[in-house]
């Protein structure tokens, strides 16, 4: 199975939950919660003193806003990347989000995530 074969409305059905969990646990500053959802190369790569250190000393990561705006979906190889406008709720501006999707083990995953 591949993910880039899934509609545009299926992929945002899969990826905005993910993404919204995402946020709840980076502001929580929840490892196990944040991490449930990668795939095993990622959770191998983002340990939890990595993701500790981050939520300790990026403002950013703790004062996500849940207003988002999918901003468009790119299809590459065996995984999609989900864009997203990322407000936080301390600081002012807009960042750009993103979501990388695909299957481990016949079940969707995270590849990727992060906020520019």
């Amino acid at each position: 199975m591949n993910i880039i074969e899934k509609t545009d409305e299926e992929i945002l059905a899969i990826a905005e939950p993910l993404w919204r969990d995402l946020v709840k646990y980076s502001n929580e500053g929840k490892y196990g919660e944040f991490v449930k959802n990668f795939s095993n190369s990622l959770a191998l790569a983002v340990t939890q003193v990595v993701a500790g250190h981050q939520f300790a000393n990026s403002e950013l990561a703790r004062s996500l806003s849940e207003d988002i705006d999918s901003l468009g979906i790119i299809r590459r190889g065996e995984h999609v990347t989900v864009l997203y406008r990322q407000r936080s709720t301390k600081k002012p501006g807009e960042w750009l989000g993103r979501l990388v999707l695909g299957y481990e083990d016949q079940e969707i995953k995270i590849f990727g995530a992060s906020i520019f």
